[in-house]
């Protein structure tokens, strides 16, 4: 199998791997309008793990975890509550209760979870100040129940 992916296989000894800071051509980013952009850029750093790969000071600021993960804060209007719609990004299970650690003390009550969903990961919901729904994700190794839960619903997962 040909993986490309920076996501590690699950594991829970899986390590996240380092922040990538390569400029290269975005096959998908995240806009989030946001009224205090150095309000918001603390909190997606210091709580969701990104860093500031380049700013532009009142214009625009991008963030990167890993590759891939890109965010663009952008001056705008937030909106009043946060949408059904999520961004998700992958971390790795050890990650899950640091993030919600330091979310909650940055802006508590913003977490929800972690949750073990049905498609075998362990999720974290946060509302950014901006109220961006995003879910953190961390794939879980399979086990017997996971396989059979997977079948279930028509997913044919290898032994």
């Amino acid at each position: 199998m040909n993986y490309i992916s920076p996501v590690p296989m699950p594991g829970p000894d899986a390590v996240a791997p380092e922040i990538y800071r390569t400029i290269y051509p975005m096959p998908m980013f995240t806009i989030v309008p946001t009224e205090d952009l150095e309000a918001s850029k603390d909190f997606w750093i210091r709580g969701l793990g990104f860093i500031d790969l380049f700013s532009v000071p009142g214009q625009v600021t991008h963030l990167r975890r890993w590759a891939f993960q890109d965010v663009l804060l952008v001056p705008g209007d937030a909106p009043v509550e946060a949408p059904g719609m999520a961004t998700s990004f992958s971390c790795v299970l050890s990650q899950i209760d640091e993030i919600a650690q330091r979310c909650e003390e940055l802006a508590p009550g913003c977490t929800t979870g972690p949750e073990i969903k049905l498609w075998n990961s362990l999720e974290l919901t946060v509302i950014t100040p901006e109220k961006s729904r995003v879910v953190m994700t961390a794939a879980r190794p399979h086990d017997e129940q996971s396989r059979e839960n997977l079948r279930a619903i028509g997913i044919d997962v290898p032994d």
